[in-house]
């Protein structure tokens, strides 16, 4: 059998899989991507983060294709949870990393949307082939080198690689070669039987295209709106309730949207899809995961392979997408004989452990509902350690951008904040008696100034700022592309 030779082969052609590949592939390198599907295909998880759309997909060069595409706007969340009986909403346009014309997400149907990043990764050099299913990892010591596959004759074939990504989600079994062990969380032990409905009632304008979520006694509900008329509706029960989903599963959905007055109030006009690609009735479960391991020596997981957290904030795409950017950063300092591996994958895991982690600790709190959302907001402040107010410090979380990382800024925002800074420098500089009123009154020079730190002065100025802190102690910092590692040198 004859091998192939790449820099790097990913398996999975999702967010996570074209998002690696494709940033891989801008800085020169041979990529192979394998896809066991054909797309479009169906798949779950429409709604995302701001942090996705105008930070990873801005990377990537696809935000016009996006905005072309017509996905509804999401402007923030509307939620019936907690104490109060009344739904509440947050919007994205709070936090000062979102706020501006880009302090928006979409809900997009993921078959269009995953396509979309796929052909990109097609456009940007990357190799893809679909249908077909990869079968194993080839090793040389504790070195992973490559992987079989299946083409779509059903020929066993072969490829070499310096890297491999496992970015081939939930159900694959081959993140079980990078070692360590999957753990479920005992707390978000939980199942959802979901739908979609033509017809569905929508929020008040300019919300109308938000994510409604709202509690009830069993779990909680997901209501996306995809189109102007399609929507997506999924009941979320705990493990103890799970017998409330067996059995006639048409039955059951009912019956938990019975049990939920606003949302039957949403459906009292719709009907249930049951053609097509939305007319099965599917459940998912174990909603949340870790692996010990997120990477071995020539291997990297990311996405759902490595972990993935109950979805009321829609973290899934936000997890896999920026875990490839981490990859991508990682693979590209090795290639291109910057940082070791060990040094580049050990900032790979500790990054991507910490945005898990911070959804993860924020969710436990959040299913506490005998509170009001200030208590919320105040634990998004906690565990973000932010230094914002309580609640930009909760948009921040839920909108993708609490890591603070400059590539996740929409950049508009930046220019629009550099614009502001150089103006009010400028009439400084022009001698006027008055010249340090609008600098002080500029919010750029307020916050960097309170913040007092290199990493938001950078986010403000790009490339001609000073480098950015590390994340944690001795860890790296990001190159001003965004695309590598650099060591960090104090001044």
């Amino acid at each position: 059998m004859s091998v192939e030779e790449f820099d790097v082969v990913v398996a999975g052609g999702g967010p996570g899989g074209s998002t690696v590949a494709s940033l891989v592939a801008m800085q020169g390198h041979r990529v192979l991507l394998l896809e066991k599907e054909a797309f479009p295909r169906y798949q779950i998880g429409e709604s995302l983060l701001p942090s996705t759309v105008h930070g990873i997909c801005r990377m990537l060069g696809v935000t016009d294709e996006l905005a072309a595409a017509g996905f509804p706007v999401k402007r923030g969340g509307t939620f019936r949870w907690g104490a109060r009986p009344e739904p509440w909403t947050f919007h994205f346009s709070v936090s000062p990393r979102i706020t501006g014309p880009t302090s928006f997400a979409y809900q997009v149907e993921r078959a269009r949307f995953d396509e979309i990043l796929l052909n990109n990764a097609r456009r940007k050099g990357v190799v893809v082939r679909e249908e077909c299913t990869v079968t194993g990892v080839l090793e040389e010591g504790e070195r992973v080198t490559g992987l079989r596959y299946t083409d779509p004759d059903g020929d066993q074939r072969e490829v070499s690689a310096t890297f491999v990504i496992d970015a081939s989600g939930n159900k694959s079994r081959l993140y079980s070669q990078v070692g360590g062990t999957r753990n479920y969380s005992e707390f978000f032990r939980s199942l959802a039987l979901f739908g979609y409905f033509e017809g569905g009632k929508r929020l008040p304008a300019p919300y109308s295209g938000n994510i409604l979520s709202v509690a009830f006694d069993s779990g909680w509900f997901w209501y996306i709106p995809l189109s102007d008329t399609l929507t997506s509706v999924g009941a979320v029960v705990r493990r103890e309730d799970a017998e409330k989903i067996q059995g006639d599963q048409e039955k059951a959905l009912k019956a938990l949207i019975a049990e939920c007055p606003l949302i039957s109030e949403y459906l009292s006009d719709a009907r249930r899809v049951t053609s097509g690609k939305y007319g099965e009735l599917r459940v998912r479960k174990d909603y949340s995961y870790h692996q010990t391991s997120f990477w071995r020596p020539g291997m990297i997981l990311v996405g759902d392979a490595a972990c993935f957290v109950d979805p009321v904030f829609s973290s899934g795409v936000h997890l896999a997408t920026y875990s490839g950017l981490l990859a991508a950063r990682s693979i590209n300092s090795v290639l291109g004989g910057d940082i070791d591996e060990k040094t580049a994958l050990t900032e790979f895991e500790a990054r991507y452990r910490r945005e898990y982690g911070v959804f993860y600790e924020f969710l436990t709190s959040f299913y506490q509902m005998n509170v009001n959302e200030d208590s919320y907001f105040w634990q998004a402040k906690k565990v973000t350690n932010n230094q914002h107010t309580e609640i930009e410090s909760f948009v921040d979380l839920v909108g993708g951008v609490s890591s603070g990382e400059a590539a996740l800024t929409p950049a508009d925002r930046i220019v629009e904040r550099s614009a502001e800074f150089s103006a009010a420098v400028d009439q400084m500089a022009g001698g006027d008696e008055d010249s340090m009123v609008p600098l002080y009154k500029s919010q750029v020079v307020k916050q960097v100034m309170q913040e007092a730190g290199q990493e938001q002065m950078r986010a403000v100025l790009g490339e001609d700022a000073e480098p950015e802190l590390p994340l944690f102690p001795g860890g790296l910092v990001t190159s001003p592309d965004g695309m590598k590692w650099l060591p960090y040198h104090p001044a």
